[in-house]
């Protein structure tokens, strides 16, 4: 494999999470007086660090969110994450065994809080796959998505330079990040098309497909 570190963004990617999540964020913007469809939600926020939110709202409507919004939005996230069958993307298992074996390293860089990826990680059994300091969160740097600011820390705390690493990404936003940082980036077009993921080094629909690419 070319690559010595893979970087993997959480949801979506490593655990099938986005559903969940864009439900549960859809559904508090609209009970807040600002509707948001599912779709308007991945739309506008998959990928993105929750202070977007802040941003993308208060643009648009000149308003400010509820200083308790990122702690409510955490716990009904969580507790969504209990009530409905949170997995693991099909074939991820498959994939973190064949890095194993080839001694390639692989962390997460996701812009979920530590909290939120540490849940989903427990909920699925991928606990058993990654070591604490091989987790990265948007609450560990300054600026999340689409700022380079995270793939770069997560980079530096594994001891890899950025051209010697790969990210595994599913969003416009993680996409913008991974090319900022200077790093190769593979698209997964579970959910988002294609032709949204602009300026990736290549597109993948089932991580079966993600080793040949790699090699």
């Amino acid at each position: 494999m070319r690559y010595e570190l893979v970087i993997f963004d959480n949801d979506g990617v490593l655990v099938d999470s986005e559903p969940i999540s864009n439900t549960v964020l859809a559904a508090y913007l609209t009970e807040l007086g600002h509707h948001t469809s599912y779709e308007e939600s991945v739309r506008d926020y998959m990928g993105a660090a929750v202070h977007r939110v802040h941003d993308l709202v208060e643009e648009r409507t000149g308003e400010k969110l509820p200083a308790d919004f990122d702690e409510q939005l955490h716990t009904r996230t969580i507790a969504a994450f209990q009530q409905e069958e949170l997995v693991v993307v099909d074939g991820v298992e498959e994939l973190l065994g064949k890095l194993v074996a080839e001694g390639v390293a692989y962390c997460v860089a996701s812009s979920g809080s530590h909290q939120k990826i540490s849940a989903g990680h427990r909920r699925t059994g991928l606990d058993q796959w990654f070591e604490e300091e091989w987790i990265f969160s948007s609450e560990d740097v300054g600026l999340g998505k689409p700022a380079p600011d995270l793939f770069l820390h997560a980079a530096e705390r594994m001891g890899v330079s950025p051209e010697r690493c790969v990210v595994i990404e599913d969003s416009p936003l993680g996409v913008e990040a991974a090319r900022a940082a200077g790093m190769d980036v593979y698209g997964f077009t579970s959910m988002m098309p294609a032709d949204r993921l602009v300026g990736v080094t290549g597109h993948f629909s089932d991580m079966s497909q993600l080793p040949e690419l790699l090699a």
